[in-house]
C-alpha cells in the first residue's frame, strides 16, 4: 500500500513561529506518518471485508488518509485513530451508496447480462496448486472465508464495533469516537456482533 507525504500538509496547518515550524512540523510530520503506516494493513483489511473489492477498498483507505493529513494533522496524536477510523467509515457508506446508485441505473441499461454463449471458465483449471501443504493451507483459507462473510452478513454499525474493538485494539471510548455514537451504544453493538458470530461461527472458530 502506498505511503503518504504528510509534511507538506502538516506545514499548511502549523501556526507557530517561523523559527520553530521546521523542526515541529518535521516532528509532528513523522508521528503522523508512522501512525498511517501503523495501521495501514488494518485498515484495508477492515475497507476490503466491507466493501468486498481490493481497489475500492484501496481507494477508501487513501482517501482517509489524506483527509486527515490535509484536515487533521496539527490535532493532537491521541486523536487520530477515532478520527481516521470515522473518515474511513464514512468514506466506505459513499462508496456503498455509489454502488447501490449505479446498480439501479446499470439495471435500465441493454447489454449488462453475460453473453450466454460465451463459455465459462472450468473452476478446476483456473484454482491454484495448493502445494505440499495444501490441505491445512485449505483449512486456514476455509475458515478465514468463513470469518470474512460472517462479518460481511453483520449490520455495519456491528461489524464496525467489532472490527475496531478487535482488529484495531481501540477501547470503548475510542470505539465511539470512531463511529460517532454512545460508549453504550458500541457496547450494545459490539455484543450483538460477538453473540451473531458466535452462533454462525461455533463450529470452525
Amino acid at each position: 500500500m502506498a505511503r503518504f507525504a504528510t509534511l507538506t500538509y502538516a506545514s499548511a496547518v502549523w501556526d507557530g513561529p517561523a523559527t520553530e515550524c521546521e523542526d515541529a512540523v518535521l516532528g509532528h510530520a513523522k508521528e503522523l506518518d508512522r501512525f498511517l503506516a501503523d495501521i495501514e494493513r488494518r485498515a484495508f483489511r477492515m475497507a476490503q471485508i466491507a466493501l468486498r473489492d481490493v481497489d475500492d477498498a484501496l481507494d477508501a483507505v487513501q482517501d482517509a488518509m489524506l483527509k486527515l493529513a490535509r484536515h487533521y494533522a496539527a490535532r493532537p496524536a491521541e486523536e487520530w485513530r477515532p478520527l481516521f477510523y470515522r473518515i474511513l467509515q464514512n468514506g466506505i457508506r459513499d462508496v456503498q451508496r455509489r454502488r447501490m446508485i449505479r446498480r439501479r441505473v446499470m439495471a435500465w441499461m441493454p447489454g449488462t447480462r453475460q453473453d450466454p454463449d460465451e463459455e465459462a471458465q472450468d473452476p478446476i483449471e483456473t484454482a491454484a496448486d495448493p502445494g505440499p501443504d495444501g490441505a491445512q493451507c485449505l483449512m486456514q483459507s476455509q475458515a478465514m472465508e468463513r470469518l470474512e462473510e460472517s462479518l460481511r452478513a453483520l449490520p455495519a454499525r456491528q461489524r464496525e464495533a467489532f472490527m475496531l474493538r478487535n482488529l484495531e485494539g481501540m477501547d470503548v471510548a475510542q470505539t465511539a469516537r470512531a463511529m460517532g455514537c454512545s460508549e453504550g451504544s458500541v457496547k450494545t453493538h459490539y455484543s450483538r456482533a460477538v453473540h451473531s458470530l458466535r452462533e454462525r461461527l461455533g463450529e470452525v472458530w
